[in-house]
């Protein structure tokens, strides 16, 4: 975490280029590098993701009584991984840090999961991460043979660098084949609809602070900002009508679904998919503000979406179910634990003074400005996920006692105060001064922008 800050602090917010770049020879006879560094659009999620691991390890203190050496070298293994994936500039090593995540999601999901399907979900996910980064490799191979063939063929023309990539000149039809293989691929991981089926069978499955990181570090909706738009620009403006179009489709797929569900574990997972395919909406429009509050989306989503599933799991450490017909009146005897769910979910819900608001009206301004009908469904969505989350609350914590359990259940103990109330001050200091966030956005996000109609 310190050495996170220091980054941060470092970080100087009015280059738009990258920053702290180290780079040294990794596999000569491919021309592969270890290639480090960060800009505006990766810088602050190097301290979220430390400040949301340290969150899940304290979380985890009384919840992993089995093998704990193992679960807490995973979840380290884990934290390595997606700080690599933020900061690597090389495909190689992206996509080793990439495919290096589904081994600790595999075993921690198999050996520690709340549910009887533990296993199958594990295999589940491993499956479908795998299956995307078949075609995610396939467009990085296409990426380094377009640079060769204009830096002298094969092999001393190849790279997998991406800033070289950048700066390559591709034709239109190699780029309408990069784009769709890397789309794709970060698809499996966003997840877009219909390739969302793994998340809800992990939110029932797999322990809380395992599925807190996934709901929390979209990093498939990263991927699609560094990689997919920039390094096929022109016909990611081809294919704009692509994105939008499952965007929205994933919103209000997400927003309905999460209405039908009896569960919290589940109406979150469904909440999840349809927040962030207003982040891809958001990214669709191809606009400074669009981008913008996509990637402060994407910054609340590792505060708020991780911030509600702690706290759900702290929940059924406590009930040992999440089913709204196991509560009713947890407010009464937890209501720490109750009023710190619902600002969460007021932050899920854009609510002014929290850092969903900022996020959300800059996406929804963007996208009416760019593509209305899909803005339009984007408003329908906001409403439709203010409906489902006060009606599940309603249900899950108001209203009279109706389970012995939550008579005996105890509020939130000092050390989970600490973890959740971390959490709620950067949810109303990012809400009440999102200039904090969007001058480190600001420089990076003119040139992402700039790149793209170049």
């Amino acid at each position: 975490l310190l050495l996170s800050l220091t980054v941060l602090f470092r970080f100087d917010a009015s280059v738009s280029g990258f920053q702290f770049v180290e780079s040294t020879v990794w596999i000569s006879s491919i021309n592969a590098q270890y290639q480090v560094g960060v800009d505006g659009i990766s810088v602050l999620f190097l301290p979220l993701t430390v400040i949301l691991f340290i969150g899940v390890i304290l979380s985890s203190w009384h919840s992993v009584a089995h093998m704990q050496r193992l679960y807490y070298s995973l979840m380290l293994l884990l934290e390595s991984a997606t700080l690599g994936i933020f900061c690597a500039l090389d495909g190689i090593l992206f996509m080793l840090f990439w495919e290096m995540t589904l081994i600790p999601i595999y075993f921690l999901v198999s050996f520690w999961g709340v549910g009887p399907n533990r296993r199958f979900a594990a295999v589940k996910y491993t499956l479908f991460m795998l299956a995307g980064g078949i075609p995610l490799i396939f467009g990085f191979v296409l990426l380094a043979f377009g640079h060769a063939e204009v830096a002298g063929g094969i092999p001393s023309g190849l790279t997998f660098d991406y800033l070289e990539w950048l700066k390559t000149p591709l034709s239109m039809d190699t780029q309408r084949q990069v784009f769709l293989l890397l789309l794709i691929g970060f698809a499996f991981k966003i997840p877009l609809v219909p390739l969302h089926t793994w998340l809800p069978l992990m939110a029932m499955q797999g322990p809380a602070s395992v599925t807190a990181t996934l709901v929390g570090l979209k990093l498939g909706a990263y991927g699609l900002i560094r990689y997919v738009i920039p390094l096929a620009p022109q016909a990611a403006q081809e294919f704009a009508w692509l994105l939008a179009t499952a965007g929205a489709i994933g919103m209000l797929y997400g927003a309905v679904a999460a209405m039908a569900q009896t569960n919290l574990r589940r109406m979150l997972a469904f909440s999840s998919i349809s927040h962030v395919g207003l982040v891809v909406l958001g990214v669709a429009t191809f606009t400074q503000q669009g981008l913008q509050g996509a990637i402060f989306q994407l910054l609340n989503f590792v505060v708020v979406a991780s911030g509600l599933f702690l706290i759900t799991g702290l929940l059924h450490h406590r009930m040992g179910s999440t089913d709204i017909i196991s509560l009713g009146g947890a407010a009464r005897t937890m209501p720490l634990l109750s009023a710190f769910f619902l600002l969460f979910g007021l932050a899920a819900m854009g609510i002014p003074g929290t850092s969903g608001f900022p996020a959300e009206f800059l996406i929804l301004y963007a996208a009416i400005t760019t593509h209305t009908g899909a803005g339009l469904a984007a408003l329908a969505t906001v409403l439709i996920g203010a409906a489902y989350f006060i009606a599940l609350y309603r249900k899950a914590f108001l209203g009279p006692v109706t389970n012995t359990a939550i008579k005996q259940s105890a509020d939130l103990q000092p050390r989970e105060l600490f973890i959740i109330g971390v959490s709620a001050a950067l949810i109303l200091a990012a809400g009440l001064y999102p200039a904090s966030v969007l001058d480190l956005i600001d420089a990076s996000a003119q040139s992402w922008i700039t790149h793209l109609k170049s």
